[in-house]
């Protein structure tokens, strides 16, 4: 059992937007062989709305109160993050800390107020970059129960898994770690040029009609290239790509019904997990081309 800090986020909590990606990542862990210790007491990252007028100082002090507490915890384990976004802001944050002392000394002073302070040192990393770097393809592989043989799913990364830190080795084009994971399962990675594409994220709330026309290309991208189902790592890229089909559907004229899942749905699926432990229930967009593997 290898065991790890775990910042789950606030989509993830219970009845919010990604509680399915909990669900299924949890018990993905359980079969794999992993243990996440949450952290006790965490709060927001800041992602996404930290940026739209909070002030710097604010926003990285959020997260370092994060590893603060990780740290008081756990020590200096790994901190895990299944969120893009969050991965994201606390990437940022520790690089900043890491490297600027100004910032450091300014996040130390707010994070004074609460008895803590931080020094760097934690490694931040996605459950991504643990299941390829700590475990690999073959231990991937090797639990397959269910091969997903014959499904065809477009890997769409999104933006923020890709940029500006990526995933290591991997292209920031074509990165293809999310073909590598869906063929691990036996389905087929197909062609998939909007990969990286981005969904709008949290435009989509202010501007919808600007957001909703990129997650209209993203979808016809999937359809023409044969896919049956969406795969993504990032709760903000399933939220908008699934949610909003119906209201795409309005304002273009088109018909889209694709099922969005996450990468951790397929694997569970693929090991043997039930339906339910995939969190295959939870779909706003119901992903019974799925159903005949379960």
């Amino acid at each position: 059992m290898k065991e790890y800090t775990f910042f789950p986020g606030c989509s993830s909590e219970k009845n919010a937007s990604a509680a399915n990606m909990e669900h299924s990542v949890q018990a993905m862990c359980k079969i794999l062989g992993i243990q996440l210790n949450e952290i006790d007491d965490w709060n927001c990252c800041s992602a996404s709305i930290g940026y739209a007028g909070g002030g710097q100082l604010p926003r990285l002090s959020m997260s370092a109160r994060n590893f603060a507490l990780a740290q008081q915890q756990r020590g200096m384990t790994d901190l895990v993050a299944t969120c893009a976004a969050c991965w994201l802001a606390m990437r940022e944050a520790a690089e900043r800390i890491e490297h600027e002392p100004e910032v450091r000394a300014d996040v130390n002073v707010a994070l004074k107020e609460a008895n803590l302070s931080y020094e760097g040192g934690i490694k931040t990393r996605h459950l991504v970059e643990v299941l390829i770097e700590d475990f690999g393809w073959d231990a991937l592989r090797a639990k397959v129960k269910k091969p997903l043989t014959g499904l065809k799913v477009a890997g769409y990364v999104g933006c923020q898994t890709n940029r500006p830190f990526g995933i290591a080795g991997e292209s920031f084009e074509n990165p293809l770690y999310l073909d590598k994971m869906i063929e691990a399962t036996g389905a087929t990675a197909v062609p998939y040029p909007k990969k990286v594409a981005c969904c709008g994220g949290a435009l989509m709330f202010t501007e919808v009609e600007k957001s909703c026309a990129l997650v209209r290309d993203l979808l016809q991208c999937a359809v023409d290239n044969g896919a049956e189902v969406i795969v993504t790592p990032c709760p903000v890229c399933q939220l908008n790509v699934e949610v909003y089909q119906g209201k795409i559907n309005q304002l273009f004229g088109t018909n889209f019904n694709i099922p969005v899942v996450y990468y951790s749905q397929l694997f569970v699926l693929s090991w043997g997990g039930s339906w339910e432990d995939a969190a295959l229930n939870q779909q706003v967009v119901p992903a019974e081309v799925l159903r005949r593997f379960a």
